[in-house]
């Protein structure tokens, strides 16, 4: 890694390579771009240099972790943003093991794997089998007190219902009503696949965040029939549904830092792309950074503004990407404290329940060392489609507020031994019906030799940003390596 103090070191190491790319934003999108740059040039014997650009004082975005001591000998560990790295889409552990990691990878606690859902009140337990949507054991399912008589019914006729003729996009809360009930959309459409996109099921996108249950529904006639094949064919893994690292995400993004060998920089803002015989960079201390190419690993509506001089139609189109809040609070009890036994890793909360927050992670049930020995540490979520109204609490009422949650269902009066709060205001962006579209055509509009990668396209978390950075990275070195081969 090479931070420059002196800009001119920049320009003179830039003049000696064959290539230089500027990408623009420092999460873990535009890290991995960074490295898959820098492992693709060697594999290919490219020249080529690049400079990673970030606004903030820190590198990895939303991926955060903060340690607090003070109850014996191990600290309590918090995750300000993602916790857990999911293993069925596999970018994030290739890229651990990558950066030599392997021995420092933390898999969620198995033998602790159920999720609740608050029903009249209660945490009640997901009944076995259940993939994520639907059963694929059915009499667990028909046993659960989670759902009445009739919305057990209504959700058996996904059996006869016949599949959707058409191939347009359709909203979650559609999709869900439609094969399996309005009961189910609100049991679990709404808090659990709603929630992995902190999104309105009324507008969001099933083409963009879960096109598989269409797939299988088009495929087999019944989502039910569908995922129970899919059980079946799936190949038994080893690995388990998430994982994470020892001491928390940001090892990954302190790890991946030390390995890149490019200009990074902090605090510097860009604001103006230019394109003439290049592209030029003008940041807001008065650099300008001559580029081949650029990443663009940005909010969309950050990237929106920086096209709007070159690429004013992708800027419009990535303009129609809205974004909304989500928070976190974190309270630590000692475990004597809490009546409820926490097995299992957490809580959703349906919009019915009319609750305050959105659900809540068992952290130190969840993984192993997160909290130390006589302790626990729940983090609760709020924001969401149903508790906007939450992001505006000043922090001593939310903490009075989410304290009378906690009292309510867990029945937990003891006084915390500490609270943090974690606030994303418009961190979290919308997959809404048309979002594909929208980004296809955004990125047909970009001049050559620029590339979109990030949460605002095509997966909100960690495996997916890295997989479009990486993508990014690939295709302009591919690009790079032909125009040599022509030359």
């Amino acid at each position: 890694m090479t931070t420059l103090g002196d800009w001119s070191i920049l320009f003179m190491n830039t003049l000696q390579s064959d290539r230089h790319v500027v990408i623009i934003g420092g999460g873990i999108t535009g890290l991995s771009a960074g490295w898959y740059l820098q492992q693709e040039a060697a594999r290919q014997g490219i020249g080529l240099s690049y400079t990673i650009l970030e606004s903030s004082h820190r590198w990895g975005g939303k991926v955060q972790t903060e340690q607090v001591d003070g109850a014996g000998g191990t600290p309590f560990i918090l995750e300000a943003g993602p916790d857990a790295f999911l293993t069925r889409k596999p970018w994030a552990l290739e890229l651990a093991r990558e950066l030599g990691l392997n021995e420092r990878i933390l898999p969620v606690n198995t033998e602790n794997s159920r999720t609740f859902v608050l029903h009249r009140g209660q945490p009640v337990p997901l009944p076995d089998g259940l993939q994520l949507l639907a059963p694929t054991r059915l009499q667990p399912f028909l046993r659960s007190p989670l759902f009445s008589p009739w919305g057990k019914l209504r959700a058996m006729l996904d059996f006869f219902i016949p599949p959707r003729d058409s191939d347009t996009d359709e909203t979650l809360a559609n999709f869900v009503r439609r094969r399996l009930g309005a009961e189910m959309l609100d049991k679990l459409g709404e808090p659990l696949l709603g929630g992995v996109f902190n999104g309105d099921p009324e507008r969001q996108s099933m083409a963009a965040t879960f096109p598989n249950f269409p797939a299988l529904e088009k495929k087999y006639g019944s989502l039910i029939r569908g995922l129970r094949a899919g059980q079946r064919e799936r190949t038994p893994s080893d690995a388990p549904a998430f994982i994470s690292l020892k001491s928390g995400t940001h090892e990954l993004v302190y790890t991946l830092v030390q390995r890149l060998n490019g200009y990074l920089r902090l605090n510097t803002v860009v604001s103006a792309i230019e394109h003439e015989t290049h592209y030029r960079v003008v940041t807001t201390d008065g650099n300008v950074i001559e580029a081949d190419a650029l990443i663009l690993a940005t909010p969309a509506n950050v990237t929106a503004k920086l096209l709007r001089q070159i690429a004013p139609d992708a800027a419009n189109h990535l303009d129609t990407i809205p974004y909304t809040g989500i928070g976190a609070i974190y309270f630590a009890f000692r475990r004597e404290d809490i009546p409820h036994p926490l097995k299992g890793f957490g809580l959703v909360v349906p919009g019915s329940e009319s609750r305050q927050f959105d659900g809540i992670t068992w952290t130190s049930s969840k993984w192993t060392d997160r909290a130390p020995e006589g302790f626990e540490l729940l983090r609760i979520f709020f924001g969401g489609p149903r508790t906007r109204q939450t992001l505006q609490l000043d922090d001593a009422e939310l903490v009075t507020v989410m304290r009378g949650e906690l009292k309510a269902i867990f029945n937990i009066s003891a006084e915390p031994l500490f609270h943090r709060i974690f606030r994303w205001q418009d961190g979290y962006p919308q997959y809404n019906i048309g979002h594909l579209e929208h980004v296809a055509a955004a990125e047909a509009a970009l001049p050559p030799g620029i590339s979109l990668a990030g949460s605002a396209y095509r997966g909100v978390g960690v495996p997916d940003c890295i997989r479009q950075g990486r993508d990014a990275a690939k295709k302009l070195a591919a690009t790079f390596a032909e125009n040599l081969q022509t030359a």
